[in-house]
């Protein structure tokens, strides 16, 4: 029986229908949630300025960027903590005992230690349907996840483009 379900939620368009998911089986097994939100410092739209390695002479210019970049971050940060208490709020008014976490690193490796520490019965992940090269080449979160977890794993299949899709979709990018 699955009571302790870890869902792994991104910023993507496949969030919502992941959290549904997730917060049914929560109620139908009487399990309860970990929302957990990865924050990988080099995908972000801010980088985090502990990353950044600081050069010997610094300017008054150099120290306003590095401040409003540490601001940025941190209002980054705080901005994602409130949407997964948001999400979390939700999911406890619809009856189901859950918490959340935001952690920093590499996703794949993150999910599966929080899972391993947290003792996790299962992860709930999307998943975007890459395939071959993209796959390759972009790598694949939950992929990783299904061959390392500690539990089982649930993957909610996000809308696979047909090839014409593909290439509709190629040529609108490419035309802008």
């Amino acid at each position: 029986m699955f009571t302790k379900i870890l869902v792994s939620i991104d910023d993507s368009e496949m969030t919502q229908q992941v959290f549904d998911e997730a917060v049914s089986l929560a109620k139908a097994t009487g399990g309860s949630l970990m929302l957990l939100n990865v924050i990988s410092p080099l995908d972000e739209p801010y980088l985090n300025p502990l990353f950044i390695e600081p050069t010997i002479l610094y300017t008054q210019l150099q120290n306003e960027t590095r401040q409003k970049s540490l601001s940025d971050w941190e209002k980054f940060k705080q901005a994602r903590e409130n949407w997964l208490r948001s999400l979390c709020e939700s999911a406890i008014y619809s009856g189901t005992k859950t918490e959340f976490s935001l952690n920093m690193g590499e996703p794949s490796k993150m999910i599966c230690d929080v899972a391993r520490g947290w003792d996790a019965d299962l992860i709930v992940i999307g998943r975007r349907g890459h395939r071959g090269l993209s796959e390759l080449f972009l790598g694949s979160v939950s992929n990783y996840v299904m061959h390392h977890a500690p539990c089982s794993v649930l993957t909610v299949q996000g809308s696979i483009l047909s090839s014409t899709e593909v290439s509709k979709t190629q040529k609108v990018e490419t035309s802008n």
